[in-house]
């Protein structure tokens, strides 16, 4: 009876935000990363923050390439699972013709 009451759930497979929640993370992540790294450079040969804000722009770099390539790869998957749903919705409507 309670299987009733309850509305249907979609099994659709789209993408959520806690698909993305770990993208800012990862991006201040590898920034503090590369900044630590290019002080250490820096304290190693004697520059003067050549090498932190090297790092610091190197890491932000990286991060937003990592950022980019997910959030595509998730627009192609989003887009292939539109194209499967609207293919089959158009084979379910000839067929009741």
């Amino acid at each position: 009876m309670e299987d009733e009451k309850r509305p249907q759930q979609s099994s659709r497979k789209g993408l959520s935000g806690a698909d993305f929640a770990g993208l800012g993370m990862q991006f201040a992540f590898a920034i503090i990363v590369f900044l630590f790294a290019g002080q250490w450079l820096d304290k190693r040969l004697g520059t003067k923050g050549l090498f932190t804000i090297a790092g610091v722009f190197l890491g932000a770099g990286a991060a937003f390439y990592s950022m980019y390539r997910k959030i595509s790869a998730a627009q192609k998957q989003d887009d292939a699972e539109r194209q499967a749903r609207r293919q089959g919705n158009d084979r379910s409507w000839k067929e009741k013709r």
